[in-house]
């Protein structure tokens, strides 16, 4: 049965719009906005600061829309009316700004005109975030049900394409190394003959940062029909991706159009993975320990010995 997924903002959000992050539930609302609503967002996300001290129309014609599709953007994120978005706005910012440092703008993308230093403290800065706001989020009884069913998996089934797909790479390669009997799959055609093969007992996991990928939603589709427990990683808990799965485990990452599917959702991705891994291995420490090192081992004679590398400018 797939996992049901309520499009409702959380209980009580609106009651107390400070005390949550509306920076996070409007990336999260994203893919369900219609394009007007969505340039709404995409206007309140580029300056946070700014929009907070705009009256309604302001904002409208700044995202070159009306009042009323304003109204109908704080519904969907959750709130009752306009003055809840702007304080919601203000304390978001005044949270970022409350961690200190030289950082960048909230909402900014990499310009032409950027400093490499510039692009630097951008990457790092909305890298580190991306961490934080990642373990903000995640939900770790979601996380236990995962780790439950990978350590008791016949076979585990992963899929992911493009940048998702090193991600898949990464979580089979780490539970290979410890015994258990782990695929990736790439193609997506691969995937469904794979997915075909899937029952109870067998777990299937698919990555994709949107949620909208069809060469992994529809392999993860295909091995829950089956029986098979699945389990999606992505960065929107409403998406089809999660929706199909039993299990969703979230990310975080703030992904801006110069940088879509760049190496920031893969971060985030990417600690999931070892989240997901530790708590694996820590339900068969010994025998994980062991493993690791017997497999550490199978490749340190590939190391070059110190005193045989080429000297510099030799």
């Amino acid at each position: 049965m797939a996992r049901q997924v309520s499009r409702r903002a959380p209980a009580g959000a609106s009651h107390d719009p400070a005390a949550v992050d509306v920076l996070k539930r409007i990336r999260t609302a994203l893919p369900d906005l219609a394009p007007s609503e969505r340039r709404v967002a995409d206007a309140v996300l580029a300056d946070p600061a700014q929009a907070a001290g705009l009256a309604i129309s302001a904002l409208a014609e700044r995202a070159t829309t009306s009042a009323a599709t304003v109204m109908r953007f704080c519904r969907a994120v959750g709130l009752t009316h306009y003055p809840q978005l702007r304080l919601a706005l203000a304390a978001a910012a005044a949270h970022e700004n409350a961690l200190g440092g030289d950082r960048p703008a909230l909402g900014t993308d990499i310009s032409a005109e950027d400093r490499l230093d510039d692009v630097v403290r951008k990457i790092i800065y909305n890298e580190v975030r991306a961490l934080e706001e990642s373990c903000a989020s995640l939900d770790v009884a979601e996380l236990g049900r995962a780790v439950d069913a990978v350590a008791g998996a016949r076979r585990i089934d992963v899929f992911g394409v493009g940048a998702s797909a090193f991600v898949g790479q990464d979580l089979q390669q780490k539970l290979h190394r410890i015994g258990l009997i782990a695929f990736i799959w790439t193609d997506v055609h691969a995937a469904l003959t794979a997915a075909a093969l899937l029952g109870p007992g067998d777990v299937a996991v698919a990555i994709s940062h949107s949620g909208e990928t069809a060469d992994a939603v529809e392999p993860l589709e295909a091995a829950g029909e089956l029986g098979a427990t699945t389990v999606a990683l992505t960065n929107f808990p409403r998406s089809s991706l999660a929706a199909a799965a039993d299990i969703v485990l979230t990310t975080c990452a703030r992904e801006t159009p110069f940088r879509s599917g760049a190496t920031v959702s893969r971060i985030a991705q990417l600690a999931v993975v070892d989240c997901l891994f530790v708590g694996v291995a820590q339900r068969s420490f010994d025998v994980t320990a062991t493993a690791l090192q017997r497999t550490y081992g199978a490749v340190q004679r590939r190391k070059r010995p110190a005193g045989r590398r080429t000297p510099s400018g030799g």
